[in-house]
């Protein structure tokens, strides 16, 4: 199957400015931009002032203020795309080299969308990384991700993402594709690098995180998930022990 670029890249943000300018430069690097569609929900950091500094250099960036919920961040990026294929990318990652290029092999007539699994930039460990990618991947299966995700335009062309869904939205986009009868593929290579925020790696920040996934989540997919979240927070767990202890 011919699938050439360029393709335009959809980024939901508020208030990035840590990580933002790492994924923007990983996106330019990787992937042919036809244009940037960023949906910021009215940052109040320095998040405006990155996007324009890219701008000044590419041109090709055009940016929708949100400020309701993901779902409706990422309706709106979709409606806006104007390209066969396109980008969601997380503005907490960044993308491995060649990302691009890395993601054609996998594309026929029967794709509808490709996720490359995401690392958590800390994880050093050979044994705990092995773990990790093999439940990450087991996750995915369960409820989707857009991290770093290549979807065919006409797959979700007509889809309309329930405005509640602050989580889980990625599942309900996955579960929407699959059902068009499209396959979704996840695979190892290529893949981004998860720059998680530092509250999300101590035991209070994690048990908020997990409580909102509760609050407004879907209550079968909490069940399902819950297993393979529970390396996570053992993860974590291990994580806060060990800065405390020194080690």
């Amino acid at each position: 199957m011919r699938f050439m670029g360029p393709i335009d890249v959809v980024i939901l943000t508020k208030n990035s400015e840590q990580t933002l300018k790492k994924c923007l430069c990983s996106i330019y690097k990787n992937i042919p931009v036809r244009k940037l569609i960023v949906v910021d929900g009215y940052s109040t950091d320095k998040t405006s002032k990155i996007i324009q500094t890219f701008n000044r250099k590419y041109k090709n960036i055009k940016v929708i203020r949100d400020d309701g919920t993901r779902a409706t961040a990422r309706q709106k990026g979709i409606e806006t795309v104007e390209t066969d294929w396109f980008m969601f990318v997380d503005s907490d990652v960044e993308l491995c080299k060649d990302w691009f290029e890395k993601a054609k092999k996998y594309i026929d007539e029967n794709v509808g969308a490709l996720w490359g699994i995401e690392v958590w930039s800390v994880i050093q460990n050979p044994a705990t990384l092995k773990m990790f990618l093999w439940i990450t991947r087991k996750i995915f299966e369960i409820r989707g991700g857009t991290h770093d995700t290549l979807v065919r335009y006409n797959a979700i062309k007509d889809i309309k993402i329930p405005e509640n869904l602050h989580v889980f939205e990625d599942a309900y986009i996955k579960e929407w594709i699959t059902k068009k009868g499209y396959k979704v593929v996840a695979c190892y290579d290529p893949y981004c690098v998860h720059y998680r925020p530092e509250n999300a790696w101590t035991m209070k920040g994690s048990i908020e995180i997990i409580a909102e996934a509760l609050r407004l989540g879907s209550l079968r997919k909490i069940t399902e998930l819950i297993l393979a979240y529970g390396f996570y927070t053992a993860y974590i767990s291990y994580r806060s022990l060990a800065k405390k202890i020194g080690i």
